[in-house]
């Protein structure tokens, strides 16, 4: 396998397979510690940025370092995948982040994820490594931005010139030998429209988000109550935000996904608020049975809708 033509075709085979399953863009990078990020980290965990996300404390070692999760480990392949809608709820409704519209992600990738990795198997033999979607330790934008897809924008999440950043983030690490992209420029310039619209002010300098302010972890990740500072700051978000996508001015490109799984049966987006705020239990485990929305819980959900109305 150490044959240059051969890990150069390979490479060109795995892409291939890749935008064949559906992913929007797929970049390598060799598998290390990565140096830049961790003096980062250490500085935002030591700020509380993290909110009650402990989870980002635990494994702070194989975070940086991808051969801590997998021995040996000597490619990180990122992809991406689009999940852009235009379709929107009404505006009068209560406002749920694009990214949850339809089926849960990580089910729908996943699947996905192995198809191409049993695929590379097949053509390299007897191979180790780990497919990750939104999951376990993985820096996902540091490897993107490593890998070519793309720049860390001052939102921090991870901005495409040709696709903006409507996607979800997933990866393969694995101890095989590669060709390697190149690291993509930053374009963000002097703009600061994530920053300016951002009713939270979770943005609170350039490429610096507080988590534990940012409209998504009062909705999805916060156990506690949504803290009375955040009262009358924001609209109508009962699950994640997407102000800071929405204003971006690279995701004018953005093209609607062609992933039936992503498109909502319909029946959420045409709830209106009073639905909601009726929804018993047993509805919302039969509306959301599929949905990454669960992961909020209804309880969650419930909790929400009352602050918004507290307002």
């Amino acid at each position: 396998m150490h044959n240059h033509s051969n890990i150069e075709s390979l490479t060109i085979d795995i892409k291939t397979k890749a935008k064949t399953l559906g992913f929007m863009s797929c970049g390598i990078s060799k598998a290390g510690f990565l140096e830049d990020e961790a003096p980062k980290l250490e500085n935002w965990l030591n700020k509380n940025m993290n909110g009650e996300m402990s989870y980002m404390e635990r494994n702070f070692d194989m975070r940086l370092d991808p051969t801590k999760i997998v021995e040996g480990a000597k490619s990180v392949i990122s992809l991406t995948y689009n999940y852009y809608s235009e379709k929107n709820g009404e505006n009068s409704n209560f406002k749920i982040s694009k990214y949850a519209y339809g089926n849960d992600y990580h089910f729908v990738i996943k699947n996905k994820l192995k198809d191409l990795f049993e695929y590379i198997k097949e053509k390299t033999g007897d191979i180790n490594g780990r497919v990750f979607v939104d999951s376990a330790p993985v820096l996902e934008r540091a490897w993107a931005k490593k890998s070519g897809l793309g720049w860390i924008g001052k939102n921090t999440n991870l901005i495409s010139k040709k696709n903006g950043s409507f996607f979800f983030l997933c990866e393969i690490i694995l101890d095989l030998e590669l060709d390697y992209d190149h690291i993509e420029t930053d374009h963000c310039g002097s703009c600061t429209a994530c920053i300016d619209a951002c009713p939270t002010n979770a943005i609170v300098e350039p490429y610096v988000v507080d988590g534990s302010r940012c409209i998504s972890y009062y909705t999805i990740e916060l156990k506690n109550n949504i803290p009375d500072y955040a009262k009358n700051t924001y609209d109508d978000w009962i699950f994640g935000c997407d102000i800071c996508q929405d204003v971006c001015p690279w995701n004018r490109f953005s093209k609607s996904h062609k992933e039936p799984l992503f498109n909502s049966d319909g029946e959420f987006l045409s709830m209106s608020k009073n639905d909601w705020i009726e929804m018993t239990k047993e509805t919302f485990n039969k509306v959301f049975r599929n949905s990454a929305i669960k992961r909020a819980g209804f309880d969650g959900i419930k909790r929400n809708i009352e602050f918004i109305k507290r307002k």
